[in-house]
């Protein structure tokens, strides 16, 4: 089983950027894909981002690209999301998660088994 744990949201004036972190227990880290995911109020939870387990292949939804990255360290247990660019719109609770059977990562959020417990990003106008 692996607990995670996000830290790094705040707020920030829009332009701005913030790069949260996700630190993962465990000593089987590198068997997990990892994805980001952001829900906003009144709003379903949305894939932001997901990194293999080698952190050589990533992928992004449209309305990030460009403007964020994900990666990783698997020797400190950790993922990243350095946001830049950024704008009101991507006001949310941002949680990552693990991914045990993807061959690369998912887009779905279904197919993650943990997950943490969230971390509040606002961008204000």
């Amino acid at each position: 089983q692996v607990q995670l744990v996000e830290s790094g949201g705040g707020w920030v004036q829009a332009g701005g950027s913030l790069r949260l972190s996700c630190a993962a227990s465990g000593r089987t880290f590198s068997s997990y894909a990892m994805g980001w995911f952001r829900q906003a109020p009144g709003k379903e939870r949305e894939f932001v981002a997901a990194i293999s387990r080698s952190g050589g292949s990533t992928a992004y939804a449209d309305s990030v690209k460009g403007r964020f990255t994900v990666s990783r360290d698997n020797a400190r247990n950790t993922v990243y999301l350095q946001m830049s660019g950024l704008k009101p719109e991507d006001t949310a609770v941002y949680s990552c998660a693990a991914d045990r059977i993807s061959w690369l990562y998912s887009y779905i959020e279904d197919q993650y088994d943990y997950w943490g417990q969230g971390t509040q990003v606002t961008v204000s106008s």
